[in-house]
């Protein structure tokens, strides 16, 4: 346990330096390659709060696993709403260096402090009563038996499915989420003003980090009630229906304003729903790295979205090919989450956890099977 405390401590307080280094680098530079330097140190610090934060909810509330990692994943978007106003007003009075080492120094001096608080529960600590806890939440939630190592996970077929569904939905999200600036300065709604200085696009964007923030709890809570991959389902097709209205209303502020924020409502779902499906599935245990491994697909997508989209709106000439390739992006993953993943993990689990059962209960009426792992 004691090595436990020190190594999360140890990653917290790299993790607020790497922060700090990469914000308050970013307002020292003179150079776009260094730019690109300290941008990536920021990152990798930004991901290893996230990543530990993640390992620590999975670790410690296993059954309510959805509502908790959503919790801790809602925060970067609630972060993102509270901060984005003082950035850019920092940006406009003094300037982006100022903006850059001012929130750089916030950000690693709260990292630094929150980093001492965080604490891993015991290897072999369950909650109270887990035993009979699990048996209700199976009757909703797949949970395997298996505490499967990375190379373990890398082995099995569910990991390479999750691993193209998160990076899919995060394509599509990341596609809209990027182009829809250029799409509201080209109707001009970055100069239409509503109320105390806000125009259409800088209320849009505001609104979009709250509710992409709100969801991940939200769908979080939701998944533990009626299982992950019906929830992925019904989210992922909220978010491709969202998308075509959206490209029928994108002429008229409010409607622009309103699907806008609903299409950032239902893609903030992943954030919860994938790393505790990663651990429902792969075990707590090495929940903080399996995870890791999956969280890649992030940069997958953001390639699709980035360069892709812009290619694909280069040669179409508009920007209804990328509208229509994010709802592709959506119906297609709502169609492997229920169609595929949902039996496939279903049976893996009911196999794994096949022996325990056997080896805890006195029984005839299970039939005789070889020991299965979840290496398929």
């Amino acid at each position: 346990m004691p090595f436990l405390i020190a190594g999360l401590v140890l990653l917290g307080v790299l993790a607020g330096v790497l922060v700090a280094v990469g914000w308050v680098g970013a307002g020292l530079v003179n150079s776009l390659p260094a730019l690109y330097v300290v941008y990536a140190i920021g990152g990798i610090g930004a991901g290893a709060v996230y990543g530990g934060c993640i390992g620590v909810a999975m670790r410690w509330f296993p059954d309510r696993r959805g509502l908790c990692v959503g919790f801790v994943a809602g925060s970067y978007g609630f972060g993102t709403a509270l901060t984005g106003l003082p950035i850019s007003y920092l940006i406009d009075h003094r300037g982006y260096r100022t903006a850059f080492i001012l929130f750089g120094a916030i950000q690693g001096l709260v990292v630094l402090i929150s980093a001492q608080f965080l604490r891993m529960p015991p290897l072999d600590w369950s909650p109270p009563n887990w035993e009979a806890i699990k048996q209700k939440i199976q009757k909703r939630v797949y949970q395997s038996s298996c505490e499967c190592t990375p190379t373990e996970m890398l082995r099995s077929g569910s990991f390479y499915l999750l691993y193209l569904m998160m990076a899919l939905v995060t394509a599509s999200g990341l596609m809209l989420s990027l182009q829809l600036k250029p799409i509201a300065v080209s109707y001009g709604y970055d100069k239409m003003a509503l109320f105390g200085g806000l125009t259409v696009l800088t209320l849009t964007l505001s609104l979009n980090q709250v509710l992409n923030g709100s969801a991940r709890p939200f769908f979080g809570w939701v998944s533990d009630r009626i299982g992950r991959y019906d929830t992925m389902a019904i989210v992922f097709v909220l978010e491709a229906v969202t998308i075509i209205v959206l490209t029928l209303v994108v002429a008229r502020p409010f409607w622009f304003i309103v699907t806008s924020a609903l299409m950032f409502f239902a893609w903030g779902d992943i954030y919860s729903l994938f790393p505790a499906a990663i651990a429902d599935i792969f075990g707590s245990k090495h929940a903080t790295t399996n995870y890791g491994i999956q969280y890649t697909a992030k940069g997958i997508g953001s390639i699709l979205a980035g360069p892709g989209a812009a290619l694909l709106m280069t040669r179409a000439g508009s920007w209804l090919p990328v509208f229509w390739a994010a709802v592709a992006c959506n119906v297609i993953a709502a169609g492997l989450a229920v169609l595929w993943l949902k039996p496939r993990v279903a049976r893996l689990v009911r196999q794994a956890n096949l022996p325990k059962v056997l080896a805890t209960e006195e029984t005839t009426k299970w039939p005789a099977v070889a020991p299965v792992t979840l290496d398929e």
